[in-house]
């Protein structure tokens, strides 16, 4: 430096906290429309571009999303970013196309119906253009192909359609002619060796020939690669993509299975918790995941509230796991329901596979991989709903499963909850960052004046903002309603944007 100007860093604080904009909505219901059960989303996954969303539904469908802003100015999206060029587009999606994924089948050798429902849906490596996705139900995993097809058709007719009638023959405002059964007309005389047609005053040759060309038009075909069934006997819960781009993991209440995407006849049973006797059962598998990059990690969550590290370098059945995550039980707090809401619903890893987020019942849990003694970060997302653990049993609310996500840089994360509304925590050190939103087009209509008067309005912002817990009761006064859950929500892999599903509603925000 010159002068001898000394370049002294700035403490670097924890960032910011975001602030939310509404972006799109996709399937808004109106006031008091009826939800069909059909229509209510079951799963939703960004592929490891952000550039395509999926969602999948009761009713068994799969609809695709495809973002629309991504270039501008004929420069894509990302070298703007790199340039620190503004953009002034938040980022947009357009429906792209659906398909029917699953159908409602009947087992008869257990005399048990298997509903279409989309459990999970995973993206997988493009090829050639083309799109492939997992998605699967209960039982039955199927690998899909979406890719562009562009359509032929039928360009020109030596036909005058006017007097078309039938296939192939010919109206005539005069006196009808006798037709033979070909579509010919007896009274036109054809000399066929010299090519020479003679018709009628007026006619037309009864053999068309159309031409077909490729248009510019395309549509979009999906079509079912392969079936991976017949090897879980309990409720698949979950699916996921290895790094390696060959194998997939599925995940049943007592079994994972190892999957290659190319063999769909068999697969290899790799983590076996089912005991010899079905009374001694203590716990099952909720959620199984690869680590992003390390083709031989994978964890999995139990009932119990535990997370287990696996290498498959080990052996060919992994029964013993490489790490075990767990926090130890807090003395004296024993009760009927702490199994229960201990219970881990979905494990996602950070993008660079250092960290696992986990949410349970009550909190969402960050783990350093490299820390098994406990969770660096405990966020507490539904700590003012304990005093009502007795009626959230009685009417199974208890055992809703929420999901949870990461952001791409990995210093926030977000979860959903009741009445639509949804949470984002800063995880970075120091962040205080605690923000609730609700799946609607005012996300932050949280952050009001209380109807209430007993409550000042600074109070009511600090407990929404900082995550301070509020007693069953939102900003506005009015009591949550449990029959509105968000359970399922998606962050983009580069960007501070999240999608979620309220019933049947996409919801989707950017910051």
């Amino acid at each position: 430096m010159n002068g001898g100007d000394e370049l002294v860093a700035a403490p670097a604080g924890p960032p910011q906290p975001l602030d939310w904009k509404f972006s799109q909505v996709f399937g808004e219901r109106t006031a008091g429309e009826e939800v069909q059960e059909v229509d209510i989303i079951s799963a939703i996954e960004f592929d490891k571009t952000g550039d395509h969303l999926a969602t999948g539904d009761r009713g068994g469908r799969v609809v695709l999303f495809e973002r629309t802003d991504t270039k501008d100015h004929g420069v894509p999206r990302r070298d703007l970013e790199r340039m620190e060029y503004p953009i002034g587009r938040h980022p947009e999606f357009r429906y792209k196309t659906e398909f029917q994924s699953h159908e409602p089948e009947f087992d008869y050798l257990k005399s048990l119906e298997i509903e279409e429902k989309i459990n999970k849906i995973r993206w997988c490596q493009t090829a050639n253009g083309a799109l492939f996705l997992l998605s699967t139900n209960d039982k039955t995993i199927k690998f899909w192909k979406v890719q562009e097809k562009k359509v032929k058709k039928i360009s020109d007719m030596n036909l005058d359609p006017s007097k078309a009638v039938g296939n192939g023959s010919i109206a005539s405002s005069s006196s009808p002619k006798h037709c033979l059964a070909n579509g010919g007309s007896p009274d036109r005389s054809y000399n066929y060796l010299g090519n020479d047609f003679s018709f009628p005053p007026g006619g037309l040759p009864s053999l068309h020939l159309p031409v077909v060309v490729t248009s510019q038009e395309t549509n979009l075909v999906a079509r079912c690669r392969r079936v991976y069934a017949h090897a879980h006997d309990y409720h698949i819960n979950s699916v996921s993509n290895n790094s390696d781009g060959e194998t997939f993991i599925s995940a049943d209440d007592l079994r994972i299975n190892l999957w290659n995407l190319e063999i769909s006849n068999q697969s290899f049973n790799i983590v076996d918790v089912k005991p010899a006797n079905m009374e001694d059962l203590t716990e099952v598998i909720t959620s199984a995941e690869f680590h992003p990059t390390h083709c031989n990690t994978l964890a999995y969550s139990s009932s119990k509230g535990s997370i287990r590290v696996i290498d498959l370098r080990q052996s060919a059945l992994c029964d013993s796991h490489a790490k075990l995550f767990e926090e130890p039980e807090a003395p004296g707090s024993r009760s009927f329901f702490t199994e229960i809401i201990a219970s881990i619903s979905d494990i996602k890893f950070a993008r660079d596979g250092r960290y696992i987020l986990s949410r349970d019942y009550m909190t969402l849990k960050l783990w350093d991989i490299n820390m098994d003694s406990g969770p660096v970060a405990t966020f507490q997302v539904h700590e003012y709903l304990r005093p009502k653990l007795c009626d959230l049993y009685e009417n199974d609310s208890i055992f809703d499963k929420f999901e949870c996500c990461l952001s791409g840089d990995g210093l926030r994360v977000a979860t959903g909850s009741y009445s639509n509304l949804f949470r984002v925590f800063g995880c970075a050190p120091g962040s205080t960052e605690a923000t609730t939103l609700e799946a609607s087009k005012n996300p932050m209509r949280q952050v009001q004046t209380p109807s209430r008067p007993s409550r000042s309005l600074s109070s009511i912002t600090r407990v929404v903002r900082r995550g301070a817990e509020n007693p069953g009761v939102d900003a506005n006064g009015n009591a949550f309603d449990f029959t509105t859950k968000l359970l399922h929500l998606a962050w983009h892999p580069t960007e501070n944007s999240i999608a979620c599903a309220a019933a049947n509603s996409l919801y989707m925000y950017y910051a």
